[in-house]
Order: C-alpha cells, then structure tokens, then sequence
C-alpha cells in the first residue's frame, strides 16, 4: 500500500530534491504541466534584466558584437547537443519546431531523392504531420505522406520511404518509440530519419551520435522550461551537414552576411539552417534556463521520471478505483515518457475542477487527463495531494458545474 509516509521517505532520500529550488514555484500550486510549459526558473528574471537594461538599453546594437549576441543560437544549441547526446557543432536553437521540421523534411527528401513517401503515425503531433504534407504539396514529384499506427511504423518501412518523421514519446499517452531499432531498420531500408524530441529532451537521456541519428527537432519550452514560444532547436548529424541544405535561405545561413551578396551561398555546417535574425530576448532567456541542469544526472532525472510516474498510477488504482478512470499510457515505466495519462468521459470538466484547485495538468480530446512528472522539481509527495483532489473532485460531482464543462480556447 502507497501512503503518504511512504513518500515523503523518498523526497527525503530522492538525490535531486535540491533542484527544485531552482525554479519558481507558485504558493498552493501543484504543477504537473511541465511537458507543456515548463516553470520559470530562477536564474531567468536576472538575466533578462540584463539583457533589457544594459544590453540593449545601453549597448544597443553595439551589443550583436559586444554581448555576443550574433553566437546565441550556436551556443544555446550547444548546451542543449550535451543533453540530447549531439555531436559538438550539431545543434543550432532557432525558430519554432515546426519551422524547422519544414526545412529538415524538405532536406531529408532532397538527400533522398527518388522516393516519394514520408512515413509517420497516428501518435505523431499533429503539426508535425501538417508540415510534411505541406512540404509534400510543394515539393511535389509525387511525393506523399502515408500515416500508420505507431506500432506498425517497422513493418511499414520499405522501398518507397524516403522518410520516417516520428514523435519520439506521443503526446497523448507518453508511449514511446524504440529510436535506435526504429532508426537502424530504417537505415538498413535506405530511409533517412527525423526525430521530434519535444517530449523527451530534458526529461530523460537521449543519444542522437549513438543511435547514428539523422536528423532531429525539439521544442525547449516544455522540459527545458525556455518560457512560452522558447525557440526550437534543430540537429543535423555531422555525416550529412556538407550535403543538407536547408530550403528557408535567410540571409544569416549565408556564408557571408555581412558580405550582402545578391546570390546564396550556404555557411558551413549546422549554421546554414539559420533563417532570420535570432531573438535575443527569447534565447537568453532560454540560455537562463538551461543553467537549471547544471550538474544534473540524467540518468537520475529518468530514474525518478519512471518511480513518480509507477508511484502515481498505483495511487490512482489504490484510491481511485471505482471512478471511472482508464490508464492511458504504458504500465511499464521503461517504456513511459515522463508522463500519465489518465482517460475518462469527462476529461476535461474534471482537469478544469482540478486546475481551479490549484492542480494544474492539461486535457487532451478526445478523454485525455495529462500529468507531466518533471523530475527537477516535482516532489514524491505531491502525488498524494494530487490524487486525493481527485478523489474529492469524483465523489462529490464537483467537475459538474457549466464553468468547468465549459470548453476554453486552450485545454
């Protein structure tokens, strides 16, 4: 039996418990939300002040060289190549994800020419599946999406795909994708392939060079708490960056900005898939937050990722069990993002009696109740106030009030 004794004993012992002070945490709040916006870090206020006041109210624009401003996107993916296992010189942080999924699909067709299908599943976000029918239309030669469900992507690989483009963990039930068997087979199949690692990067280790990845995009405004709309980051292995080429010119993937030349040239490298100007204030920002794993063991991080997310669905089975609730996500942690998700008829009217509690998570349509388990400051203890709002919200009907079943713009 799970009790609140039994978890505190693990906060006392739990070898990242100090992290959280890290992080702004509001009073009277339990955050479980974090796989969709992650908390605002403490070291971020500071640094934004910073980069307001002196830097740009007294640097101005002295401050591209002064401040190093021109060096952010680099220098941010660079911290964030160190958490996703990327070689050095891979990873630029620019954009949003689905900007740089667009030119990643169109350079991943482009290195495979010949082939018309980009193969996904059902699982994926459904941006992602926008962009490369998107990219798909404006190729064109023929080319074409083709969606399978997630356990039959494998099989489906054959000598038509030019392109696998999977989730790595799915955003509604935290199942997730074996990357290096997924990525081998497709390479023995001739196909290049492009990882979404929006729900993994910060929350568990993961090693782009050894599973001999191609191509990657992630968002760092989830687990790696950037703040909202935190530029995205793209990775392209070393083997492929002389021949990608990205289909966004811009003038700062040029060679040469400063050289204002009429015609294109690529710059070397991962800096050839910068477009525009990088903004300054959002990736100091996100360059802030990172400071958050400073000395963080990932492989503890997933350790405790895995235990808060068993611990919470034998709470809900211990004291929730007649209300209705179905598991969502794999049982088995090992193959568990760092997430549950909790399915039943009045998802949403029961997450928005939650939240009005001061229980944040989020719905998902159609059934989907999410809980993200940051490891960096969530606590074992807060499982038990979580659930007992829950038992208290189901036996007393409260989720059934129109302002709750009342459907607001963001779920």
């Amino acid at each position: 039996m799970i009790t609140q004794t039994t978890l505190a004993a693990l906060d006392a012992a739990d070898p990242l418990a100090h992290c959280r002070e890290r992080f702004h945490l509001p009073d009277g709040v339990l955050y479980f939300d974090g796989n969709s916006l992650g908390p605002l870090p403490r070291g971020v206020p500071a640094r934004m002040k910073t980069v307001v006041e002196e830097q740009w109210g007294e640097g101005l624009i002295r401050s591209w060289n002064t401040a190093g401003w021109m060096d952010l996107p680099a220098r941010v993916g660079g911290r964030i190549a160190s958490l996703v296992g990327a070689e050095p010189g891979s990873i630029i942080s620019a954009d949003s994800t689905s900007v740089n999924l667009f030119k990643l699909v169109c350079a991943a067709l482009a290195l495979n020419p010949g082939r018309p299908e980009i193969l996904s599943d059902s699982g994926n976000f459904p941006t992602d599946l926008y962009v490369a029918s998107g990219a798909a239309q404006i190729i064109g030669r023929d080319h074409r999406l083709k969606v399978v469900e997630p356990q039959d992507v494998a099989e489906a690989i054959g000598p038509s795909t030019a392109v696998v483009m999977l989730t790595h963990v799915d955003y509604r039930t935290g199942q997730m994708h074996d990357m290096e068997a997924i990525t081998a087979r497709a390479h023995a199949a001739g196909a290049i392939v492009i990882w979404d690692l929006a729900h993994s990067t910060g929350a568990m280790p993961v090693d782009l060079a050894g599973c001999k990845v191609d191509l990657a995009v992630g968002c760092s405004y989830k687990y790696l708490n950037g703040g909202p709309g935190a530029p995205a980051w793209l990775y392209v292995a070393p083997r492929h960056q002389a021949a990608v080429h990205s289909p966004l010119t811009g003038w700062l993937g040029h060679a040469a900005p400063f050289a204002f030349d009429l015609g294109y040239r690529p710059a070397d490298g991962i800096a050839r898939f910068i477009c525009g100007t990088p903004n300054i204030l959002s990736l100091a920002a996100l360059d802030a937050s990172l400071d958050a794993f400073d000395g963080v063991d990932m492989r503890l991080v997933r350790a405790k990722s895995i235990r808060l997310g068993d611990l919470f669905i034998g709470l809900v089975e211990q004291e929730l069990g007649a209300a209705g609730f179905g598991l969502g996500s794999p049982r088995d942690g090992t193959a568990r993002g760092s997430q549950v998700s909790l399915t039943h008829p009045q998802g949403y009217a029961i997450m928005q009696a939650l939240i009005s509690r001061g229980v944040i998570g989020d719905f998902r349509a159609p059934d989907v109740l999410r809980f993200g388990f940051c490891p960096l400051y969530a606590r074992f203890s807060d499982l038990w106030g979580l659930v007992g709002h829950l038992r208290e919200i189901m036996a007393t009907e409260e989720w059934n009030q129109e302002m709750f079943l009342r459907r607001a713009r963001v779920t």
